[in-house]
């Protein structure tokens, strides 16, 4: 259960971003993306050696001490999960700048269907009917809401795979602390993204409610969730995190009508409908076979 919860708020939490980020609408999404990556960078590092000095000690001897292989697994893993979650944040607020924020949107909701597929193929998780009755589902909802932007659905894709690959990832059995593996992807996904300072529009002046704001969200919206879905993967399948990432855009979706009352179509309510029916049928699934799992252990060692 535990694990559920912390999936669960990871992405409920995501699913809030904008009553953070409406406020700093007068600034770059590149200036407000670059600052909440160093933000979040510094703050991660301070956490890791002030509040969790046991535990980043442990996983730097397990640096150290593990065999030569294993440690290069270990770098490759990192490295690319850097590289994934750099280029997904950057992906992420360009596509949102030059091309249309429902590209961005949709790319959250492909996104499950891509983490679903990987995970079958990669980690070979096995899906039941019902599981992928529910990937089907979303995928005819995405087909739904993409229709009539079909390079809304290209860009979305490529973002969605960058996310999906860093979720399958992480589903490893290095025996390193999660926060600290975090760290060295927050921080190498930081020095990755640095070059943007070169780009980003200084004429707008920072104030201090713009600092406070991108604070907000480099700890509350970035590192908080991003650990939650690592911790989260220590007891659920990548499969299921993925779908639970639709909570997220659901969230977004009813904040943006009841909250900010923003325009929506039939279409929309029946996508999202239909989104939502397939997370459930989707965990239900998944908890049913996990609850028959159980039973038919207990059967045979009772044998």
């Amino acid at each position: 259960m535990k694990y559920y919860l912390s999936a669960v708020l990871g992405f409920a939490i995501w699913g809030t971003f904008a009553l953070v980020l409406k406020p700093l609408s007068a600034y770059a999404a590149l200036d407000i993306l670059i600052h909440r990556v160093i933000f979040a960078a510094i703050s991660i590092v301070l956490a890791c050696f002030i509040f969790r000095r046991k535990q980043t000690s442990a996983s730097i001897h397990y640096l150290r001490t593990t065999s030569r292989k294993e440690r290069m697994n270990l770098m490759v893993n990192i490295l690319f999960s850097a590289v994934m979650l750099a280029l997904n944040w950057f992906l992420f607020i360009y596509v949102m700048n030059a091309v249309s924020v429902n590209a961005t949107s949709l790319a959250y909701l492909i996104c499950p269907i891509v983490a679903t597929v990987l995970a079958s193929l990669f980690l070979h998780e096995k899906l039941n009917k019902g599981q992928w009755f529910a990937v089907l589902l979303s995928l005819v909802s995405c087909i739904i809401l993409a229709y009539g932007h079909f390079m809304d659905l290209v860009y979305s894709m490529v973002i969605a795979v960058s996310y999906a690959i860093y979720i399958v990832l992480q589903k490893n059995t290095f025996k390193m602390d999660k926060f600290f593996t975090l760290t060295i992807h927050v921080v190498v996904s930081t020095i990755l993204l640095l070059p943007i300072l070169t780009v980003i529009d200084t004429a707008v002046p920072k104030t201090i409610t713009f600092y406070s704001f991108v604070a907000i969200i480099a700890v509350g919206y970035t590192i908080i969730p991003l650990f939650l879905n690592i911790f989260a993967l220590k007891g659920l399948d990548s499969s299921v995190v993925g779908t639970l990432l639709y909570l997220n855009p659901i969230i977004s979706f009813l904040l943006a009508v009841l909250y900010y009352k923003e325009p929506v179509n039939t279409v929309q309510i029946i996508a999202f409908g239909m989104i939502f029916t397939a997370v459930v049928i989707f965990n239900l699934a998944y908890l049913y076979r996990r609850k028959s799992n159980t039973t038919l252990k207990y059967a045979e060692n009772k044998l």
